[in-house]
């Protein structure tokens, strides 16, 4: 699957998408993540790990 493809279904650049892949933003929208698990087909457990050890971003 090509991140252009995945961008233009969920409404977003390939610029955020890039960076969410990344771990670089701090949230997103749940209708983001929605329509990211729609199109992969997915829950949102299987693309979101928590992570104790990341620095607090507030």
């Amino acid at each position: 699957m090509r991140s252009r493809d995945l961008a233009a279904h969920v409404g977003i650049t390939e610029s955020n998408l890039s960076l969410l892949k990344s771990g670089k933003v701090r949230g997103i929208r749940f209708a983001t993540l929605a329509a990211i698990c729609e199109y992969l087909d997915c829950q949102p457990g299987d693309i979101l790990v928590y992570d104790a050890d990341a620095p607090d971003l507030s």
